[in-house]
C-alpha cells in the first residue's frame, strides 16, 4: 500500500500535465484535479486573491481563456510533502507562455505553493499562490 507521500509524488505528474495544459488554454485536465467544494482559493501572480471553489474554478477558466497553444510549462518542485490527508509543494513553475494579442512568446517564472486535500480517493487543489520570480541576477 502506498503512503500519502509516494502516492501524491504520483499525482503530481497530473498536476504538472494540468498546468502544462493550462498554459496552452486548455482547462479541462486543471478542473478535474481542482476542488469543487469550499473552502477554495487562489492568490493570484497579479495580487488578487479568489475566495470559493465556484469562483477560484471561474477565474481558472477565464484564465485558461488568455492562453495560446505553443506554450511550454514545467515545475521545478523544492519540496513536497503529504501525510494525513493533506499535501503541499513549493517551487517555480517555469514557463513561456503565448497569450492571445501577443506575437512574441513571453517568458513567465512564478514562485508557487499549492495545497491539495484528499476528497474521497483523490487529491484536489485548494490553494494556490503565485506570484512572479525576481529576476535571477549575477552580483
Amino acid at each position: 500500500m502506498k503512503t500519502d507521500l509516494q502516492d501524491f509524488e504520483d499525482f503530481m505528474k497530473r498536476r504538472e500535465e494540468a498546468s502544462r495544459a493550462f498554459v496552452n488554454g486548455d482547462i479541462g485536465p486543471l478542473d478535474r484535479i481542482a476542488t469543487h467544494v469550499s473552502p477554495a482559493t487562489i492568490f493570484g501572480p497579479k495580487g488578487d486573491c479568489v475566495a470559493g471553489a465556484e469562483e477560484v474554478n471561474a477565474a481558472n477558466e477565464s484564465s485558461a481563456r488568455l492562453f495560446e497553444p505553443g506554450s511550454e510549462n514545467s515545475f521545478e518542485i523544492l519540496h513536497m510533502s503529504a501525510s494525513d490527508g493533506i499535501a503541499y509543494w513549493a517551487g517555480i513553475q517555469r514557463s513561456t507562455v503565448r497569450m492571445k494579442g501577443k506575437m512574441e512568446p513571453i517568458p513567465m517564472d512564478l514562485r508557487v505553493t499549492e495545497v491539495f486535500r484528499r476528497e474521497s480517493d483523490e487529491w484536489k487543489l485548494i490553494h494556490r499562490h503565485a506570484d512572479p520570480l525576481k529576476s535571477e541576477s549575477k552580483a
